[in-house]
């Protein structure tokens, strides 16, 4: 396939699987079904017709207002499908059209509902989790540029860190540092990523947290006890050790 075409088609299916994903993230959260109800306003449950649904387009075409009760949509719902979009044109570009493409744009996808569920409700739902890791190790049997006990000490070695730090968070802190959503996310990291990536990807969301939440205490926009979801700063983390992982080890060890 044409590169253009590939990284155009990318970035429609995109739009659609983003807008899929802010459904499938707010229903897992508010236990209903993926399938029905049909579509509807949050604020006045009128069924969403065709023209309510194109992603992002609608939202502008309707300035952000719902069409039949006129109440504000969401921010979230194009700024999701938007990032969705270009997580996928990104993920082509860079690995083209072949299975390892395939398991990425399916993690993003996975991490993208995953942000939604722990920003709005600091839940990262087992259902999410599970579906994540059957799909991530099926991808995986097609393809694993890595050999395979990379992802597998990256999925056990991923969730047992993690564990091991929320243990020890709690002895020390006397609080919990960490959720066993983040252990089972980190899990999931290992098993896209390796192992390698999965301690970068532990290092990256760590620091991404360190700074964005102490520049957050330091603007007074959060208390310094406020519990702060690291979901998103592990999903953030996770993306950017895929694009950009393996060539920040290799200049690091060149240092060396």
């Amino acid at each position: 396939m044409d590169t253009a075409i590939a990284l155009v088609f990318a970035g429609i299916l995109g739009l659609l699987i983003g807008s899929f994903l802010n459904v499938a993230a707010l229903r897992t959260l508010s236990g209903e079904s993926l399938s029905f109800p049909p579509s509807h306003c949050t604020s006045c449950s009128h069924r969403l017709g065709p023209l309510d649904l194109v992603p992002v387009l609608s939202y502008l075409l309707l300035r952000g207002k719902c069409r039949y009760c006129r109440q504000t949509i969401s921010i979230q719902y194009p700024i999701v499908e938007a990032a969705t979009s270009l997580l996928y044109v990104l993920i082509v570009w860079k690995y083209g059209v072949s299975w390892e493409a395939a398991a990425c744009l399916f993690f993003a996808s996975v991490l993208v509902a995953i942000v939604i569920t722990d920003w709005k409700a600091m839940i990262i739902p087992n259902r999410i989790i599970l579906f994540g890791l059957a799909g991530a190790l099926l991808l995986r049997l097609m393809s694993h540029p890595l050999p395979w006990w990379h992802y597998l000490a990256g999925m056990m070695g991923g969730l047992l860190l993690i564990v091991a730090i929320a243990g020890l968070g709690s002895v020390l802190l006397r609080k919990e540092a960490m959720g066993m959503g983040d252990a089972k996310l980190f899990a999931l990291v290992g098993l896209v990523l390796g192992w390698k990536l999965t301690l970068l990807t532990l290092f990256v969301a760590s620091l991404l947290g360190t700074v964005i939440g102490l520049t957050v205490i330091a603007l007074k926009r959060s208390e310094r006890e406020a519990y702060i979801p690291f979901g998103p700063y592990i999903a953030l983390a996770s993306v950017i050790c895929m694009f950009e992982g393996d060539s920040w080890i290799s200049w690091y060890l060149g240092l060396l």
